[in-house]
């Protein structure tokens, strides 16, 4: 469940502070801020969509649950993008299970507002367009890299990224999170995480990790990483950080 927050700088979403001023007002007048506590799910697959959300520094992942009970990680949204929005365009039924993996606040308006006002702005629409085609690149990517780089440096790059979404070297993530996000076993991420330790790049604490070695990390990561930034700033105005 998320819960209303008392302030937020809106803007802290790298599409909404995109906008022109005119399109940010007509939308600001209805969008209310939220925290977004970690684990809350805000759609199993087949739940009716009722808000967009906009993270600021929230990280929500949207996965898919099979029949066995594996939870596989699909796609994730941070303050670069928005979720509940392009998976409600037609049936307005999610996909999958929306869960928060990185606790922060987002900005939230009703499906129903959103999709008038994208109808009614051009340029609302085409940076929409613009983040679902990014969206889409990104999935492919992260489909072929599960399917053929090291855990080693898929680990690399949800590092790196959820530094790049957060601004902070601590990241709240811990064994568990990383190996549900990897889709691997607790003990392999323990495995991963500790020889990363010792090459002096991370230092673990509990509840998270700290990254100490961040051009070092980099290095081990695998293209993936690069080339979804440079999708993303191909196709939208991100910061020059994100490049």
């Amino acid at each position: 469940m998320a819960f209303q927050a008392s302030k937020a700088d809106h803007r802290r979403n790298w599409l909404l502070a995109a906008l022109e001023p005119k399109d940010f007002a007509c939308l600001e007048a209805h969008l209310e801020a939220v925290t977004l506590p970690k684990g809350t799910i805000f759609y199993e697959a087949g739940d009716p969509i009722r808000y967009t959300y906009f993270p600021h520094d929230a990280i929500v992942g949207l996965g898919n649950v099979m029949e066995e009970g594996q939870f596989v990680e699909v796609a994730s949204f941070g303050r670069e993008g928005l979720f509940g929005l392009i998976s409600a365009i037609v049936s307005r039924e999610s996909f999958g299970r929306y869960k928060v993996q990185v606790p922060g606040t987002a900005s939230r308006i009703t499906l129903d507002r959103m999709q008038q006002e994208i109808r009614a702005r051009p340029k609302l629409r085409r940076l929409v367009l613009g983040y679902t085609e990014a969206l889409l690149a990104q999935t492919f990517q992260t489909v072929s890299c599960n399917a053929v780089h090291t855990v080693e440096a898929r680990c690399c790059n949800w590092i790196l990224s959820t530094r790049a979404r957060i601004d902070e070297d601590m990241l709240p993530l811990t064994h568990a999170d990383l190996a549900e996000l990897l889709g691997v076993q607790r003990s392999t991420v323990s495995t991963v995480l500790r020889t990363f330790q010792t090459q002096g790049l991370i230092i673990q604490q509990r509840g998270g990790i700290i990254i100490a070695d961040r051009a070092g990390i980099e290095e081990m990561a695998c293209e993936c990483y690069g080339k979804i930034r440079q999708t993303f700033a191909r196709l939208l105005p991100v910061p020059s950080s994100w490049t």
